[in-house]
């Protein structure tokens, strides 16, 4: 038998090649699943909020930027803010652009938002109406999903 000959493959060999291509095809799938949904449970306390905002159910609304205890945040600085009349009013359409961790570490999540005074969201060719969103980021934190502005 030549140097070049070759011979059949023995069973063995071929069977852990392919187990082991199977398991990392597995673990890559389980990888990427993870990375796509790390951040859903933050996202979706952004969603709910922001629905109930969308919805003019601002009493909810405020509900959920702080669950369960009191802070200095009332009521009439949170409707400046988020209100038909605040800041970021009135809100008609949303859309959660990412979610990321904090860089120096924290308890919470920054989830990252644009909200539009039009419903439904305006395209990307839209550009009369893209001027008036705005990019709003808020802290979302892990234990509670109480929300907040970024530190």
């Amino acid at each position: 038998m030549g140097l070049l000959d070759s011979t059949a493959e023995e069973p063995h060999p071929r069977l852990l090649r392919y187990a082991i291509s199977v398991v990392v095809f597995l673990l890559l799938v389980a990888l990427g699943f993870w990375y796509l949904f790390r951040f859903y449970p933050e996202r979706q306390a952004v969603a709910h909020f922001l629905d109930a905002v969308v919805a003019g159910d601002m009493q909810r609304a405020y509900q959920l930027w702080h669950p369960q205890t009191p802070s200095s945040y009332a009521l009439k600085d949170f409707m400046d803010d988020w209100g038909p009349n605040g800041y970021y009013g009135p809100i008609k359409s949303y859309q959660i652009e990412s979610a990321e961790n904090p860089r120096r570490g924290g308890s919470g999540v920054i989830v990252v938002i644009d909200v539009s005074p039009f419903q439904p969201f305006p395209g990307d060719n839209d550009a009369e109406k893209n001027r008036r969103t705005k990019v709003v980021r808020l802290w979302v934190e892990r234990s509670d999903k109480s929300l907040s502005f970024p530190p």
